[in-house]
């Protein structure tokens, strides 16, 4: 199972960054953070390639515009790569910019549903008297 490869090449990865950080080599460690993200992340595109097929198969189905699926699947890439920037932020001690991360993340997830939003209401407008 890939999880047990992903959880394991964690922890290790971590072992080593505790070893590192102890020997004063910050640097060091915050590069090698980095690249075990990288590495997971990589380990991950076919399977999120997947969920995406299977998720833009089943709105063509169901008829649902490809624009709002396009939305949804950008305000979700968006929230992802913010938490991931956010944490390496906070792992290289940044809190504060950690927290600018996650505020611009927010931010641009609310400039892209906002047509989704209009859609909604007008939607609601449509079936009030």
């Amino acid at each position: 199972m890939e999880i047990f490869q992903i959880v394991g090449l964690g922890l290790t990865a971590t072992l080593i960054i505790v070893v590192i950080r102890q020997a004063h080599a910050r640097e060091t460690a915050l590069l090698i953070s980095l690249v075990v993200g990288a590495v997971i992340f990589l380990l991950l595109v076919d399977r999120i390639g997947a969920v995406i097929r299977v998720i833009t198969d089943l709105s063509d189905r169901a008829g649902i515009n490809r624009f709002y699926l396009t939305t949804v699947l950008k305000i979700i890439g968006i929230a992802y790569v913010g938490e991931f920037g956010a944490q390496v932020c906070r792992d290289a001690g940044e809190n504060a910019v950690a927290g600018k991360v996650e505020l611009a993340a927010k931010v641009l997830i609310m400039v892209l549903a906002i047509p989704i939003i209009v859609a909604i209401l007008e939607s609601i407008v449509k079936l009030l008297p």
